[in-house]
């Protein structure tokens, strides 16, 4: 379900490209420091360079919800770009040292109106914005819980990659794929039983992606 922004500058000759990252800035972040705060003005769009970030919002029961978890090539704070009077629907936190490009609206926007190339690279942004809430929508409507969780488990592996432990607690899963942390023990423990995950303390690794899968379908 991941959407990578880099393939997207392909549609930009060196030109374009150049001026593209010279009107944004390099921005760092140590872990558990705050990009952006639910309800802060949307004035900015952050393109995901190296670690991970956390999607947060708090629900109408004072609850903390994690709703994503992005990483390299993914972006947040894409509305920014359409919505001149928008404020970020969520807050975005580091869960681990975190480099991102950031771009104005503005500055965008400028460009957009001198290249064409740049105006469809914001669009197809959108598009793959769009096109993740419409796939977690389906999910949330058709799938069941014990599938959804599955689910989330294997986006967490691809958005950390061959190899690395997903680092995440059971109630960080249990809220992205809209469950209780009961059921999220009960799935990851019959998942870890059958042999496709090892679970521990905030660390999650997937031994057979085959397995959680077909526990996805």
């Amino acid at each position: 379900m991941s959407t990578d922004w880099r393939p997207l500058f392909d549609l930009l000759v060196p030109q374009e490209r150049r001026e593209l990252l010279a009107s944004g800035q390099r921005r760092r972040f140590a872990r558990k420091e705050v990009i952006f705060h639910e309800g802060d003005p949307g004035g900015t769009i952050h393109l995901i360079q190296s670690g991970h970030v956390a999607v947060r919002i708090h629900t109408p029961l004072g609850d903390v919800a994690t709703l994503a978890i992005l990483g390299p090539g993914r972006t947040c704070g894409e509305l920014a770009l359409l919505d001149p009077d928008a404020r970020h629907s969520a807050s975005c936190i580091a869960i681990e040292a975190t480099e991102t490009w950031l771009l104005h609206r503005e500055q965008v926007n400028r460009l957009r109106r001198a290249y064409p190339a740049i105006d469809r690279f914001a669009m197809q942004l959108m598009a793959a914005y769009v096109r993740r809430l419409s796939e977690q929508l389906v999910q949330a409507l058709y799938l069941s819980a014990d599938q959804r969780v599955a689910a989330r488990v294997l986006d967490l592996a691809e958005t950390y990659g061959e190899g690395r432990d997903i680092p995440v607690t059971q109630e960080d899963v249990a809220t992205l794929a809209g469950t209780s942390r009961a059921t999220v023990n009960r799935v990851l423990g019959e998942l870890e039983a059958a042999g496709a995950l090892a679970v521990s303390r905030r660390r999650i690794a997937v031994l057979d992606r085959a397995l959680v899968a077909r526990a996805a379908r």
